[in-house]
């Protein structure tokens, strides 16, 4: 990686399953990759539900953004990826949740299937403190 990326990677967050790193940090930006609700020690996919595949998703998302040094406070941009759209209603309250009075921008879309075939995934955009 050039030495205007840092790379990101924390044992608190489950480890890339593939060609790219948990976060990379360019321009006082962190660009956290897609999460989806793998328990960080076992890889195992938890949750019966969107919703709570949603707080996992969520605490491995604030790992990684710890390993940055960051927090939710910092995100500036959340994209949600949803296997089904009627799910957005329960996926919607577990974000809340996670982030309390924080409002970052976002988007979320339906995908036809997601790795692991999980009903979830959020990646995001934070500015480095």
């Amino acid at each position: 990686m050039s030495k205007d990326f840092q790379q990101v990677t924390t044992p608190d967050a489950p480890a890339a399953i593939g060609p790219y790193s948990q976060a990379v940090v360019a321009g006082g930006f962190v660009f956290c990759s897609g999460q989806i609700a793998l328990e960080p020690k076992t890889g195992a996919l938890v949750g019966d539900t969107a919703a709570q595949q949603c707080v996992r998703v969520m605490s491995n998302l604030l790992a990684v953004l710890g390993a940055a040094g960051c927090t939710f406070a910092d995100v500036v941009k959340t994209t949600i990826y949803l296997k089904d759209m009627n799910d957005f209603g329960a996926v919607n309250e577990a974000y809340a949740a996670a982030l309390g009075e924080h409002r970052p921008a976002r988007a979320t879309v339906q995908a036809a299937r997601l790795p692991k075939d999980a009903l979830v995934e959020i990646d995001c955009v934070a500015r480095v403190p």
